[in-house]
């Protein structure tokens, strides 16, 4: 098994579709993070950052699987935070962009 396998392999299976990121009630960033990582089954190495997110879900969705996230809570953070979030959304639209199957909505 080469190092890509054993990375890849860290990712745990996503078994909801759509899957729902609610951020209702968030107040740091942590929370955001913490619920990306559980939701997109990002492995125990995620750096929690932006950069780490694009890495990571980058190419998680390649196979062609139509695969729906519904964002609920984010017009509700915290003004810093729901500013500071934006890169999300933005990494959201690159990832859609580069594999179309995969939809975000933001919903709240």
């Amino acid at each position: 098994m080469n190092n890509g396998e054993f990375e890849r392999n860290a990712f745990k299976p996503i078994k909801e579709n759509p899957i729902i990121l609610d951020f209702t009630g968030c107040k740091y960033l942590g929370e955001i993070h913490l619920i990306l990582k559980i939701k997109f089954g990002l492995p125990e190495y995620y750096g929690e950052n932006w950069d780490a997110l694009w890495d990571c879900i980058r190419y998680l969705w390649t196979d062609g699987e139509k695969v729906k996230v519904n964002i609920y809570g984010f017009l509700s953070l915290p003004e810093d935070l729901r500013a500071y979030c934006v890169t999300m959304l933005e990494i959201f639209d690159d990832v859609h962009r580069d594999t179309p199957n995969v939809v975000f909505e933001l919903v709240s």
